[in-house]
């Protein structure tokens, strides 16, 4: 076992663009609490700028869908029993997984047995798809740490450690959208109507969904003009095939940024965008919008089978009811995208409803989520004397 220590080196891992920014924000707050700690495994350029230092790039990890999976499941698989030999042999005071179940509870397992602490930040989705994980999770995570509030109550069912501790994002953007700053900072015009366009931060989501949504665009830029749209790019590779697509779908009025997708949803006016964290970042700067998603047919199919709630999207989810559209699968033609899209962006008393839902929503959600979730951490070292 680790002896006592103040400096405390502690692992974490984060699998994706979402799980980075919150891991960054709970790197924030440990630093105010320990700041002769270390931090190493895995994660991405926000982890990096608060001191953390990355094994492996999280991009290695960053794959979506069983099918997806299967194709780079051999290197995944290296890179974890890579790192469990690694954290074995030099044991951390504690282990934090960033979301990426699939990745990190197999780890948390062994970790677990071998009598380190483990932290799992932000449950799976256990309350509408694959419920029977909570088993796992039990045996895996020494204490959960929850970003919705109706998940404490089923940790606590099931005899698991379990903090609710709001949702970071939700402390980083603000109650108020500034549109006119953030169209300014982007360089976009300040008396168009904006549509952002997100069809995700990875390859695989961009090559499914990214047709349609050009598609999408070439059918409202038809029927209007006027309209400018934005779109952010997640990197230079994917700039380079969101750049293909432009070029293939005729003359648009659009934008492409180098990231700053955060700027790109606070300019917007309405948001077309795939299913993920990016529809919570929506919500909470107050927007319309129409939430989509394609994966591989066999995916969808596995997917159907194991899921338990009508909708996918979070504002939908944490509603419990369709606030916000959903169009999946081969209901997302460029067609009904830009039909239900355009509809949005012109029905002010919906859009009026929305900020006042997702702002009721957002003041539920900010906890000071990074105090909180390190508060936890540091409590659970001294509990077991590795601080």
């Amino acid at each position: 076992m680790q002896g006592v220590a103040q400096a405390p080196a502690i692992a974490l891992v984060a699998g994706e663009t979402s799980g980075d920014l919150l891991a960054s924000l709970m790197l924030r707050g440990l630093a105010e609490r320990l700041p002769a700690a270390t931090y190493t495994g895995i994660g991405g350029p926000r982890m990096a700028a608060q001191g953390f230092k990355a094994q492996w790039p999280m991009d290695k990890l960053a794959v979506r869908g069983y099918v997806e999976a299967l194709r780079h499941a051999p290197e995944i698989l290296a890179i974890r029993n890579r790192l469990r030999r690694q954290l074995l042999a030099n044991p951390p005071a504690c282990f934090v997984g960033v979301d990426a179940p699939d990745f990190n509870l197999d780890l948390e397992l062994k970790l677990r047995s071998a009598g380190i602490p483990t932290v799992h930040f932000v449950s799976p989705s256990i309350w509408a798809w694959r419920g029977g994980r909570i088993h796992k999770i039990a045996r895996a995570v020494d204490h959960m740490l929850c970003v919705f509030p109706f998940e404490q109550e089923i940790y606590a069912k099931a005899g698991i450690a379990a903090t609710y501790v709001g949702h970071p994002l939700a402390d980083v953007i603000p109650l108020i959208p500034d549109v006119a700053g953030a169209r300014e900072s982007l360089g976009l015009p300040l008396a168009r109507k904006m549509i952002a366009v997100m069809p995700g931060s990875r390859e695989s989501e961009v090559r499914l969904i990214g047709p349609s949504f050009f598609g999408a665009m070439e059918h409202m830029q038809r029927a209007e003009p006027d309209l400018s749209f934005v779109i952010p790019a997640a990197n230079p590779h994917l700039r380079a095939r969101l750049e293909a697509l432009q070029a293939a779908h005729g003359r648009l009025n659009l934008t492409i940024t180098d990231g700053q997708s955060h700027a790109v949803m606070e300019a917007a006016d309405v948001i077309l965008l795939a299913s993920g964290t990016a529809t919570l970042e929506a919500a909470l700067y107050k927007k319309p919008m129409v939430i989509s998603y394609k994966v591989p047919w066999l995916t969808a199919q596995i997917m159907k089978r194991q899921g338990y709630l009508p909708y996918v999207g979070l504002p939908n989810i944490l509603a419990g009811r369709f606030v916000v559209p959903e169009l999946l699968q081969d209901d997302a033609t460029p067609e009904a995208l830009a039909h239900e899209t355009l509809h949005l962006l012109h029905d002010e008393s919906n859009a009026a409803a929305l900020r006042t839902h997702f702002t009721d929503m957002h003041l539920t959600l900010k906890q000071n989520t990074a105090a909180l979730a390190a508060e936890v951490v540091v409590d659970l070292l001294q509990a077991r004397g590795r601080i």
